[in-house]
């Protein structure tokens, strides 16, 4: 009787391993849906960038205004009799930091460019009474 049943318990194992660990068994499905998501996951984002840069070809297609515009902050062109004035940092008589540096962006010695030095904030002891350490 024993030895039945050990033989049955064997075979029972011998056919579950197959199922739980063969080519196509549960933990193989796991990772192949997991792998599956990631892709979808993926190309969700990659359609989402492709309709930003399909509305953004529609956009200089269409109208003049997006092309002036990525000349103006890209290229840093001006448009002719236009004065470009550039705002320098007071303390160090750099530029501002621009969102995108150009350097060939207006204002270094090219006609109607003008930098102009920021205007210095008021210093605190000028119109408050100073502070004690009380």
């Amino acid at each position: 009787m024993r030895l039945i049943i050990l033989c049955l318990s064997l075979l029972l194992v011998l056919i579950q391993y197959p199922l739980w660990l063969g080519k196509g068994g549960w933990f193989k499905v796991w990772e192949l849906d997991r792998q599956v998501q990631q892709a979808r996951k993926k190309n969700d984002e990659l359609k989402e960038r492709n309709d930003k840069l399909a509305s953004e070809v529609d956009d200089l297609k269409q109208s003049k205004g997006a092309v002036e515009e990525r000349a103006r902050f890209e290229l840093g062109m001006i448009k002719q009799n236009e004065v470009f004035i550039q705002v320098l940092d007071g303390a160090s008589g750099k530029p501002f930091a621009s969102p995108n540096p150009n350097p060939y962006m207006p204002g270094s010695g090219q006609p109607n460019s003008v930098s102009v030095p920021a205007v210095a904030p008021p210093s605190a002891a000028a119109g408050e009474a100073p502070k004690t350490g009380r």
